[in-house]
């Protein structure tokens, strides 16, 4: 874990956002050709439309968030599915109780 790398990827409200909406999928989004979103993620078009932004921008951040260790990406035929890197997040929580 890269403290520095994962507050630079936090310091981003749309980042932020996205954690937020990746913890619970149901609840934001709906199945993309019917994939289980809570074992393999949400799709990457999807995150892009409920941001409102380009896709390239979502890519983006999506790709500062994988690099920090905080979400991890599954490829599947032309499309990719990013979930929440549960582990890291409560090592997040562990880094503050015994750093701080």
């Amino acid at each position: 874990m890269e403290p520095i790398e994962i507050f630079k990827a936090l310091s981003n409200e749309s980042r932020l956002q996205i954690l937020h909406w990746l913890k619970d999928p149901e609840k934001h989004f709906t199945p993309h050709e019917g994939i289980d979103m809570r074992k393999i993620g949400v799709c990457v078009c999807q995150i892009t439309d409920t941001l409102k932004m380009t896709q390239s921008t979502t890519s983006q951040y999506l790709s500062i968030l994988q690099r920090a260790g905080l979400v991890t990406a599954e490829r599947i035929g032309k499309y990719t599915y990013f979930k929440r890197n549960e582990e890291a997040i409560r090592e997040i929580g562990a880094f503050f109780n015994n750093e701080m």
